[in-house]
């Protein structure tokens, strides 16, 4: 679930996996694992990236936590799969 969350506050944020990556100092392929929750990555890269997303890690319980994962699937649904950098956009209109 957490990878999960990690996915959604990155899209809804429009950063690629680069730029997260880069931010949180760790490989494209580990952002992809934690994001797949991977049991083998470091804790510290996983919480690294939470905290630069701003996700609270420690503070639901079981109900919570289950109503938080359909919200989240749902959110997913509605996401695009992968997103790319642009480039500059220009919006001084």
């Amino acid at each position: 679930m957490l990878g999960s969350l990690i996915r959604v506050a990155r899209t809804e944020r429009k950063w690629s996996t680069q730029e997260l990556s880069e931010r949180a100092a760790i490989s494209r392929p580990m952002l992809s694992r934690i994001e797949e929750g991977n049991p083998a990555c470091s804790i510290g890269a996983v919480f690294e990236v939470a905290a630069i997303l701003g996700i609270r890690l420690f503070d639901a319980d079981k109900p919570a936590l289950t109503e938080m994962r359909h919200q989240i699937e749902q959110r997913l649904a509605l996401l695009p799969k992968a997103v790319r950098k642009t480039g500059k956009v220009k919006d001084d209109f």
